[in-house]
């Protein structure tokens, strides 16, 4: 696919750590009042985004604990709906809970990632029946997106090149068979996801691409899709890929 950037391992640490370092810090900006206060997710507060970021750090964490030993183990303890309730359960917790919980599962997961060397990458784990690495662009795109939706003003406008770039590659799934999305990001060179006949281009700003490929509001007004050179609405997407068995 043109345009895309591949993440080296190393790489890709340094870039966990860096949104780790950011999730923590904007956690650390919270008044007690904040927690019930909505998030960017509907129906969800910052409390169930900040309950949601510690379970799915504690997840990643467990999937590489068990690879170490040669072992797979599912993504949540009790699958989907096991997350479900956790998440309900913990999104009332203080302000001073959600902070320790957080920042334990971020030291435990990054701690896990820190120890791995070259082959330990690519050792299976469960998580999309793929590897270690597949699990740290994982936990990548947790960190960024859910950062974002705790809104507190780190949105989107904030990803980097590669992160959005990555979210093109991993989003492609997103595209409804039979159509080809042009993405012209401006400055950038254009990136084609999806194989169908039905071509739509989609012009705007890097950040606010990615932001609509993942299901967010972007920051800034800049999409404009068109096909056969007429203007169209923003085409409907697929699901996002998930992770766990889908009872969702």
């Amino acid at each position: 696919m043109a345009g895309m950037t591949a993440i080296a391992p190393d790489a890709l640490l340094t870039e966990l750590h860096k949104a780790a370092d950011a999730v923590a810090a904007q956690a650390a900006k919270l008044a007690e009042e904040d927690v019930a206060a909505p998030s960017a997710l509907p129906g969800w507060t910052r409390g169930h985004v900040l309950a949601h970021i510690a379970g799915i750090s504690n997840a990643m964490a467990r999937q590489l604990e068990y690879a170490g030993r040669g072992e797979t183990v599912e993504l949540y303890d009790g699958g989907y709906e096991g997350r479900t309730k956790a998440i309900e359960m913990a999104a009332g917790h203080t302000l001073a809970q959600h902070r320790e919980d957080l920042d334990r599962a971020l030291e435990r997961v990054l701690r896990a990632f820190d120890a791995l060397d070259a082959d330990a990458w690519q050792v299976p784990i469960s998580y999309r029946s793929g590897v270690v690495l597949d699990g740290g662009f994982a936990l990548w795109r947790e960190l960024v997106i859910h950062g974002s939706d705790l809104n507190t003003g780190r949105g989107p406008e904030t990803w980097s090149r590669g992160f959005c770039e990555h979210l093109f590659d991993f989003l492609a799934a997103r595209v409804p068979e039979g159509q080809r999305f042009v993405l012209q990001p401006l400055g950038l060179p254009p990136v084609t996801l999806g194989i169908g006949n039905r071509s739509i281009v989609i012009n705007g700003m890097l950040t606010d691409i990615a932001a609509w490929l993942a299901g967010r509001e972007a920051s800034l007004s800049s999409l404009r899709a068109s096909a056969a050179a007429d203007d169209v609405e923003l085409p409907e997407l697929l699901p996002w890929p998930s992770g766990v068995p889908a009872a969702q």
